[in-house]
């Protein structure tokens, strides 16, 4: 059994990318900046930060159901995608990598500019002075 597996690391607004990382606890939450959560399915679990909301972390892509259509959240921050077998995490497959990569590199999530606070502009009205000031 090998120390290291192959994972598909998907980054905000990024392509994803296949490493090979140490197969450690540590190694997986320096990749998500934190705690894990896994998110498992039946061959593959997604790992991402699980305080990824909390934190606020960029908006990255829709976790999906199985069938890859119905969109269950939206993740927050680095994740990755790994292989299961039993309680085990284990290397993605060709296949796994090109499925995973075909579904993910075609769907971004880009956040829009957030409101401002009225509190805010009270700056701005400052700026344009009042008639006695000019």
């Amino acid at each position: 059994m090998s120390d290291k597996i192959k994972v598909l690391v998907v980054e905000p607004i990024k392509p994803c990318e296949v490493r090979e990382i140490p197969d450690t606890l540590e190694a997986m939450q320096q990749i998500v900046g934190g705690c894990i959560e896994s998110v498992s399915f039946e061959r593959e679990a997604i790992i991402c930060n699980e305080n990824g909301k909390l934190l606020d972390l960029p908006f990255n892509r829709p976790l999906l159901d199985e069938s890859g259509l119905l969109p269950l959240d939206i993740l927050q921050g680095t994740f990755f995608i790994t292989g299961v077998s039993g309680e085990s995490f284990v290397s993605l497959t060709d296949e796994q990598i090109q499925r995973y990569k075909n579904l993910y590199d075609n769907v971004m999530i880009v956040t829009a500019l957030r409101e401002i606070p009225q509190d805010d502009h009270s700056d701005q009205k400052k700026k344009r002075g009042t008639h006695h000031e000019r």
